[in-house]
This record gives structure tokens, C-alpha cells and sequence, in this order.
């Protein structure tokens, strides 16, 4: 007699003699009881009556087990669900062939394609790929890094909140040697391989195509001071500004965390000004949508009255009236190149130098900034 998995959450027996497969009934008013934990090697080898290193030997293919006895084996690990122990497997190797990311917000389309271009890479290369979001929380972030960290993950891949000042906790020390890998939003505090986008001429594109349809008093919605790409959207801006000779003007530029509330503030204390924007570039994409609702609920016309430009692109862009002008970021090709940069480090170990690669944007115009009707196109730059 052989026990032979379960069925409904009761035992199932094998009688050899008679090639027959029976459960045991249970007395009237017992209670189902549940497996309440992942079946084990050891459960394997009671139900089919071997050693749990006869089951070992069966499931990694070793060849000096009988045909019979390992189908057997196998046919009871399907039964009963087993799944090999990933955490047993990676203390033994040392590997568990898992990258960890984490992004600001799953949400964010932009964020999205950027962990399908992780995913694809990683997958073709043997890697899973578990997912965190700090939800632009510091302490979020911290917390996911050291789950992953616990974790044993291989790799961590990172896009830091937007409240992250503070990065010890993607220093080598904190993440025990965990191979690191920052993209869009990079901390030039950790030396690590980056993948960034070129924000400064990104902004400076934007902000010449803004001067170039005629707008001279062009405003910017920035990011947190703290970020560097709210930093170096803004000096690309500034850069524009001063190369056709306009005015900086500091009433014009104004820093917030990306809330929409804010956004719509920071409008309002424009329009307010005596000599109120004729443009405004802002440097998050779903800001621009933000500005755009706002300026049609206060009967302002887009471009006519204001035009408005975003960095970022997605498909709502090309759908709304009028349709977007941005800066089309590549966000799958981020999340590939992020991926590989991880996989170069675990081929070179010890070898490996930590290099920054840089993508660049596609300009893609459409009628939030332009005076005249137009179809939408795209200019590299």
C-alpha cells in the first residue's frame, strides 16, 4: 500500500496488488483538515515510500534511479503540487536567478514600459523579476530594498521617490554586495551603472521649439529640487532662455512634488501676474495634462492663450484636443538597457566598472504649442 498525493484535502492510496487508487473516509462531522504549508521533499518520499534523497536524485534528473521509481516520483510531486524550495535551492547556490526593481508608481505608464523592457531582457537571460513600488514614498523605498535585499535577489534595479534624499541604503554596505543598477531617477551619490535620460537637451529642445512658435515669456513646472533630472530639465530650460537672449525669470519658475493640486496652484499664481506666461513647459507629462483641464475649465485657450508643453510621452498624448507636445522618452528601451547592464556586471564580477548610458528623446510636436493647425510630428534630437 502506497500513499499516492490527496484528493479534495484527503489522502490517496495505492494498492499495489490489485492497481487500485482509494481514499480514506473520514468520520461523520470531522473536519477537512487543509495543508496549511508547501508539500516538501520529505512529504514526496512518505507518500511514494523512498528516502527524500531517492526523490532529490529523481527531480534534478539523475540517472541512477529506476524508470519505474522515478515516474512514480514524479507522478506523486504533481499530484500533491510540489514546488521546489527557491530559497533552499539559492542558499546552496548562492543564486536564486531573480532581479528586483522598484519604481516610484506601477501606475505611471512610463513606469510600466519601462518594467516590460526589464521583463523581456531578464526573461530571455533565465532572470524573474519581482516588482516593488514606493508610491514616491522615502520609506517605502527603503523598506522594499531591503526586502529584496533579504530576499537574496541577484540584482536590484532602481528608480528612486521623489522624497528620497538620503541614499545609504543602496550603498554597497546596505545592499551586501547586491549588484545595483539606477535608471531615470539617479543618485550621482552611489556609484553604480545608470541608465539616465538626456534631460538637459531634452528641456533645451522643448523650450527652443516653445521660442521658436513665438513665446517669450515661458514658464517651467519643475520637480523636487532634490531630483537631478528636475535639476537638469531646468538648467537645459535656462540654457534655451539664455541663448535667444530672454530673461530669467524667477517668478516663472516654480518647483513642486508633481501633485496635481499643485500643479493647478502653481497656474493660478501665474495667471495672477501682471505679465502672466505666454508658455509653459513642465518637466512631468502628467503635470501638462494637469495644466491643460485647468486652463480649459478657466475658458483659456491651448495654444492660443497659453501653450503648454510635457516631457514624456504616452499614449493619452496624441489622443487629447489639442494633442500634447512632449519629449517622447523611450521608457522600454530604459528598462532593456537597464537589464542589461545588470547581466554585463554578473558576467564580469570583479571586472565590471560602472558606466552611465544615456538615451535620448524624440521631440514630438503637436498642436498644445503650435499656433496653426498641423498634423503631429517628431524630430530627434
Amino acid at each position: 500500500m502506497l500513499k499516492a498525493g490527496f484528493v479534495r484535502g484527503r489522502q490517496r492510496f495505492l494498492c499495489k496488488a490489485c492497481d487500485y487508487h482509494f481514499t480514506e473516509e473520514k468520520p461523520a462531522g470531522q473536519l477537512t483538515e487543509r495543508r496549511r504549508s508547501q508539500t516538501t521533499i520529505g512529504d514526496v518520499a512518505k507518500a511514494v515510500g523512498v528516502a527524500s534523497s531517492t526523490v532529490s536524485r529523481a527531480l534534478n534528473g539523475h540517472t541512477d534511479i529506476s524508470p519505474t521509481t522515478r515516474q512514480a516520483i514524479l507522478d506523486t510531486a504533481r499530484q500533491m503540487d510540489y514546488h521546489p524550495n527557491l530559497l533552499a535551492q539559492s542558499l546552496k547556490s548562492r543564486e536564486t536567478h531573480t532581479l528586483g526593481v522598484i519604481i516610484p508608481d506601477i501606475e505611471r505608464p512610463f513606469f510600466a514600459t519601462v518594467v516590460s523592457g526589464i521583463q523581456d531582457v531578464a526573461s530571455e537571460a533565465g532572470y524573474r523579476v519581482m516588482i516593488c513600488q514606493s508610491k514616491e514614498s522615502y520609506q517605502t523605498e527603503v523598506s522594499n530594498v531591503q526586502a529584496l535585499v533579504a530576499s537574496r535577489v541577484d540584482g536590484l534595479l532602481i528608480c528612486h521617490s521623489r522624497e528620497t534624499e538620503n541614499f545609504d541604503h543602496v550603498k554597497p554596505a546596505a545592499c551586501r554586495g547586491v549588484p545595483v543598477v539606477h535608471f531615470d531617477r539617479v543618485s550621482d551619490e552611489v556609484d553604480s551603472a545608470k541608465v539616465i535620460l538626456d534631460d538637459w537637451n531634452g528641456a533645451f529642445n522643448v523650450t527652443e521649439h516653445l521660442i521658436q512658435q513665438g513665446a517669450r515669456r515661458i514658464a517651467i513646472l519643475a520637480g523636487p529640487e532634490s531630483l537631478l533630472i528636475s535639476r537638469n530639465r531646468l538648467a537645459g530650460y535656462q540654457h534655451a532662455l539664455k541663448r535667444y537672449n530672454l530673461d530669467l525669470r524667477s517668478e516663472y519658475e516654480v518647483h513642486i512634488e508633481f501633485r496635481t493640486e499643485e500643479a493647478v496652484a502653481a497656474l493660478d499664481n501665474w495667471l495672477a501676474l501682471p505679465e502672466p506666461p505666454d508658455a509653459i513647459f513642465a518637466i512631468n507629462y502628467t503635470n501638462a495634462f494637469d495644466l491643460l483641464v485647468a486652463l480649459k475649465k478657466r475658458h483659456l485657450r491651448v495654444p492660443d492663450d497659453i501653450a503648454v508643453v510635457g516631457f514624456g510621452d504616452e499614449f493619452m498624448a496624441s489622443m487629447i484636443e489639442p494633442g500634447l507636445t512632449t519629449v517622447n522618452l523611450h521608457p522600454y528601451r530604459i528598462g532593456q538597457q537597464a537589464a542589461r547592464l545588470f547581466l554585463e556586471q554578473v558576467r564580469q564580477k570583479e571586472d565590471f566598472q560602472p558606466r552611465t548610458f544615456v538615451i535620448s528623446g524624440d521631440l514630438v510636436i503637436r498642436g498644445s504649442s503650435l499656433k496653426g493647425k498641423g498634423d503631429s510630428f517628431s524630430l530627434s534630437i
